[in-house]
C-alpha cells in the first residue's frame, strides 16, 4: 500500500470513529479521546487535521461525501417541473437529516461556547443555503414563487424550516416519525412559498 494511501485510509478511520464517539457521547470529546478510539496517537490526529476545528469541519464534510448528498442534490435538481424539483429536493434532504442528527444536534449545541463546533457547522450551512438559493431562484424564475416573496427571503425561510432543529423537536421531543416529520414540514414550506 502506498504511503498516500495508508494516510488516506488512516484519515477515514480517525473520521468514522471521531462521528461514532461523537455522536455517542457529544461533540465536547477531546483529541485524546478521538485518537484513543481509531487506536492511534494525538499526534497522528493532528498531524491529519491540524486542529479540533480541522476534524470536526472534516468530519461534517466526511457525512455529505459518505451520504452522496451533492450528488442526490443534483439528481434532484435536475427535475424539470418545478413543484416536483421542491419536493425533490426536500426529499433529499430529510433523507439525509436522521443520518446526520446525532452529530448535527451537538455541533448546533455548542455553537454558542465552542467556535469551532460552530465553524464546522455553518460551513455545512452556508452550502445548504447556497443551494437553496438556487432552488428558489428557479422557482422565482418559472412564475412558481408565492409573490410576497424575493428570492433571499424566500431561501432564508425554506432553510430555517428545514432545519435540524426543527426536525429534531418534532421528531425527539413530539414523538413523530421522521417521515412524517419529513412530509409535514415539505408540505407547510410549499404551502408558504409556492403559489
Amino acid at each position: 500500500m502506498s504511503k498516500t494511501a495508508k494516510s488516506e485510509r488512516t484519515r477515514t478511520e480517525i473520521l468514522d470513529a471521531a462521528w461514532a464517539l461523537i455522536a455517542e457521547r457529544g461533540a465536547s470529546v477531546s483529541l485524546g479521546e478521538v485518537a484513543a478510539a481509531a487506536g492511534i496517537t494525538r499526534q497522528s490526529v493532528y498531524v491529519h487535521f491540524g486542529t479540533r476545528g480541522g476534524l470536526l469541519l472534516a468530519l461534517v464534510r466526511r457525512a455529505d461525501e459518505r451520504a452522496d448528498i451533492w450528488k442526490k442534490f443534483d439528481a434532484a435538481f435536475a427535475t424539470p417541473n418545478p413543484r416536483e424539483r421542491f419536493r425533490a429536493c426536500l426529499a433529499v434532504w430529510f433523507d439525509f437529516v436522521p443520518h446526520i442528527y446525532p452529530v448535527a444536534s451537538d455541533l448546533i449545541r455548542l455553537r454558542a461556547t465552542d467556535d469551532e463546533a460552530a465553524a464546522a457547522w455553518d460551513d455545512r450551512m452556508n452550502d445548504l443555503r447556497q443551494a437553496f438559493r438556487q432552488l428558489i431562484r428557479g422557482l422565482d424564475k418559472a412564475g412558481e414563487l408565492a409573490g410576497q416573496w424575493n428570492v433571499t427571503k424566500a431561501a432564508d425561510f425554506l432553510w430555517a424550516g428545514t432545519s435540524v432543529e426543527n426536525w429534531g423537536l418534532l421528531t425527539r421531543d413530539c414523538g413523530w416519525s421522521a417521515s412524517h416529520a419529513a412530509k409535514t414540514i415539505a408540505a407547510a414550506l410549499e404551502r408558504a412559498l409556492l403559489r
